[in-house]
Order: C-alpha cells, then structure tokens, then sequence
C-alpha cells in the first residue's frame, strides 16, 4: 500500500492534523494527480471554522489544486499521466436536476465540492472527475494557483455585475480574488476603486500598485458614483456601505460563499433601481473562458508558499489579514 501525507481537519473549529494515509486510488472516471501547489482560499476557513454546513469529515482541505496526473481510472481518455491540470471547487454535478439541465451547473443540488465534500489538495496526491479537471498550460503551479478559485470566482462576479459594461468598478475586500481581478478589469478599460479595512495602508498601496485609481478604507467614498460594486470580504456591513456608492441602476455583487448577516438599512440605498446579487460556486464553462483569458492580459499572482505541514499557519496568516495576494501550500 502506497502513503502518503495530508493535513485534515477531524473537527470543526480545531486545527488541521498532518496525518499518514494511504494514497487514492483512481476510480472509473477520475484521475490520480500529484499536487504540485494548492492554494489556500477564504473558503477553506469557512469549512475550518465550521461556518460551512456539514463538511465530510475526517476531511482533506483545498481546492485551487495544480497538479500533475499520474494514472487515470477506466473510461478517461483526454487527460493521460504526465498531463498538468487544475482542480477547482466545483468537483461533481448530477447531470439531471433542474439547473444542471438549465445550463446552470454550479446551483446543482446534489453538487460535490473540492476541499468540503469530496477531499482537496491539501496532501501529496488527489483524485478528481476526469470531467471536473481543467487542463493547465502553466509552467509556474505556485502561480497558477489562485487563478483556480481566487480567479475563477473573481471572474464570475465581475461577470455577473456586468463585466466589461462598467466604466467604474469598486473592489471590497483587497485579498486573493482581488489582487487577480484588478488586473482584468484595468486591461479592460476600467477605473477601480479599492475599498480595504480601514487603515489598512498596505493593502492600499498594493491595490494602486496593481493599477486601482483609488484606494481607502470601506467607510471612505470614492471620488464618483460606482456603476458596480464587487464584495470579497464576508462582512455583511458593506452590503448597506457599497449600496450607497453606487450610481442610479448600478448592483452590488457578493462573491463569497459565508457573510455575516446584513444589517437592516433604508430602502432609498436600494431605490432607483439598484440591486444586490450573489455569486454561487462556478461553472466549467468559466473555468475554460478564465484560464484562457488569463495569460492574454496577462494576469500574475502574487503568492507566499507554505510547506504542506504549515497548512494552520497559512490559514492564520490569511484569517488575520496578514498576507498580500495568496498564500500556497507546496507538499
């Protein structure tokens, strides 16, 4: 029997424990691949701290996963060992309800998800559906990461708030998705406004350094009206705050998976035709159109590595707000 190692989370609200276990193998239809990177998302701390319902525990975290395919299970037959891929968040639709046969794949309600229901990539080796798998052209996996949620999720929200239609974007929330988005959106043309924690001077700088016209804390408004305003931090109090900056029929997009309640807030915030919507998972088809669009703008991440056995580490770091861009797990 092959081992190898893995950080997996026994209980919620509890550290991740560096455990010895047997390797997967690939069933019909999946893949074996060896992680080359995994990167550590926002996410992940939500089914660490128990604020993601029902996680399959005992559970292997993770799902912006780069690796390198090393079998492949009966009945796979375009990705073959040796190839690199990417395995994203969305892992496994049922093909049958409703919204999967309305082309909406990510509101399947029987949907598996890397890193919560199914194991991650917080380990040396993986399996994944064959079908769920995006081959990668990247050279640099600790690069290409972050591209795999961070990105792709970034990408949908921007998307669903009207993507390149905005003149001027808004930004809350300065972290992973943000740091890759910035970039898109001002390839495109777009004028965006950072919005950090306030006093947060770093996250400033980095935000105006990655191309932001302006940056200042989420209780500062911007030098004019927002056509949009995009959320990647979990706070519910800057649902009512971004309402407030955007123009006369501009939309307020919450690209994460948890947020704190929102507070009550008048009804004038949301007259003129405003709107808030939220993003829920991915589909594959953003996953194929991001990572094709990536290296033409070109997007570069930014990336800390942690060695695997660091996994709480890196999640601290991420929770306290004491990284800029990404951090990766590197086995």
């Amino acid at each position: 029997m092959s081992l190898m190692r893995a950080m997996r989370l026994h209980a919620l609200g509890q550290p991740l424990q560096l455990d010895v276990v047997p390797r997967p193998e690939p069933q019909a239809g999946q893949v074996l691949y060896r992680v080359l990177a995994c990167g550590v998302c926002r996410t992940d701390l939500h089914v660490v701290d128990g604020e993601l319902p029902s996680p399959s525990l005992p559970l292997v975290p993770g799902h912006e996963v780069v690796g390198e395919i090393t079998a492949a299970g009966q009945g796979v037959s375009h990705l073959t060992p040796g190839m690199r891929i990417g395995v994203p968040w969305l892992g496994w639709t049922c093909g049958e309800c409703d919204a999967c046969l309305a082309d909406r794949e990510n509101l399947c309600e029987r949907a598996r998800f890397t890193g919560y229901t199914l194991d991650g990539g917080y380990a040396e080796y993986g399996v994944a559906d064959a079908r769920y798998c995006f081959p990668l052209m990247a050279e640099d996996a600790q690069a290409a990461a972050p591209l795999l949620c961070a990105g792709l999720i970034g990408y949908r929200t921007w998307r669903l708030a009207g993507g390149e239609e905005n003149r001027c974007l808004g930004i809350y929330g300065f972290g992973a998705a943000a740091h890759i988005l910035v970039q898109l959106a001002v390839a495109r043309g777009q004028r965006v406004y950072a919005f950090t924690r306030p006093g947060d001077d770093a996250a400033q700088a980095f935000a105006l350094r990655l191309g932001a016209v302006w940056a200042g804390g989420s209780d500062q408004s911007p030098p004019e009206p927002l056509d949009a305003a995009l959320l990647f931090a979990p706070v519910g109090e800057l649902v009512p705050l971004a309402l407030a900056q955007v123009r006369p029929g501009g939309v307020v997009v919450s690209g994460g998976i948890h947020m704190t309640d929102i507070p009550a807030f008048p009804y004038r915030l949301l007259w003129q035709e405003r709107s808030v919507k939220s993003v829920a998972n991915l589909t594959r088809q953003d996953g194929e159109e991001f990572l094709a669009l990536a290296p033409t703008v070109p997007i570069l991440t930014e990336t800390r590595a942690y060695p695997l056995e660091q996994a709480n580490q890196a999640l601290a770091d991420l929770r306290e707000g004491a990284l800029t861009g990404a951090a990766v797990l590197i086995p």
